[in-house]
């Protein structure tokens, strides 16, 4: 009987799991949301371009709805340019099902061929020195008490947010000022911190419940930590005066990464902190950014003055 893409799907998350594979979180997430109920018992190896092109159109039209039809022009740009992302996001777990699924035995080549959205390469949205001051001091009068140390790690580290809720705390060396991030998009990774960010850790840490194993412990989750923090976020935004559209949880680390291009850190060394896998990627940074190239400049010009 020819294996469905609803029971490949759970033997690949199994499987992938075992293999101690790489952010296993949002591969799941994008299954069982969106993935598994399009193709549900469709066998794997009968999935056609054509049926991944249905898809695709699918998707977009469920995000414009979500989106709301009477969205105003402005807006309308700005989901042209992130659904594609959202989606193109979806098709890469799609990918790397089909090629496990080779590499594993379950089928005898890629059953047809991905097209991926081009994603148009927009701005990148950072928090300046005043804007961040404004969220973190209202993140501390929050109810949610894990929002004000996850926006403080991000904005003193880069990490992604999933990255930051998944510490274990035995991965936390206060001595040598690292976060140890076994299953980073990227790789294996030790993630600096500052010594701000080791003393703060030291006394968040000191104070959470006996026995907890989670920077982010969390009972009632199946993984032991908080698995989303969205709602608190938007709503620390909202109160600092923000735009919740623009400022998410990324932004933090895109904040992150711009303030150490414009402090004149080179661009492998932020490499190293950002866990980017390339440098083409953190050039984007210092291309949006032009404060450090103006110091550069100014610098030259101090030079040159002494001929």
């Amino acid at each position: 009987m020819a294996l469905s893409f609803r029971s490949a799907a759970d033997k690949y998350l199994v499987k992938l799991d075992e293999e101690g594979g790489k952010d296993l979180v949002m591969k799941r997430r994008r299954l069982s949301l969106h993935l598994v109920p399009f193709f549900g018992d469709v066998p794997l190896s009968k999935i056609t371009g054509y049926d991944i092109e249905r898809y695709k159109k699918q998707r977009l039209q469920e995000i414009a709805i979500r989106g709301g039809i009477a969205r105003k022009a402005k807006d309308e740009a700005k989901q042209k340019t992130t659904s594609p992302g959202t989606i193109n996001r979806e098709l890469a777990a799609l990918s790397h099902l089909f090629n496990k699924a080779i590499e594993w035995g379950w089928i005898g080549s890629r059953p047809a061929k991905i097209k991926r959205f081009q994603e148009a390469q927009g701005r990148i949205t950072y928090l300046t020195i005043d804007q961040m001051k404004r969220l973190i001091e209202f993140a501390k009068q929050d109810q949610n008490s894990q929002i004000y140390p996850f926006i403080i790690i991000g904005l003193e580290t880069s990490m992604r947010h999933m990255e930051i809720l998944s510490i274990r705390l035995e991965h936390v060396n206060l001595h040598q000022r690292t976060i140890h991030i076994p299953k980073a998009k990227g790789g294996s990774r030790e993630q600096s911190i500052t010594q701000h960010l080791a003393e703060f850790m030291e006394s968040y840490m000191a104070a959470l419940p006996k026995g907890s194993k989670w920077l982010f412990p969390s009972p009632a989750a199946r993984e032991g930590h908080t698995m989303s923090i969205r709602k608190p976020f938007r709503r620390v935004v909202i109160a600092a005066g923000l735009n919740p559209d623009e400022v998410v949880r990324h932004t933090l680390r895109h904040t992150a990464i711009t303030h150490l291009v414009q402090a004149g850190v080179d661009l492998p060394t932020v490499k190293r902190i950002s866990g980017h896998k390339t440098l083409i990627m953190v050039e984007r940074y210092a291309h949006q950014n032009g404060e450090h190239i103006n110091a550069a400049m100014d610098k030259l010009e101090s030079r040159y003055q002494k001929i």
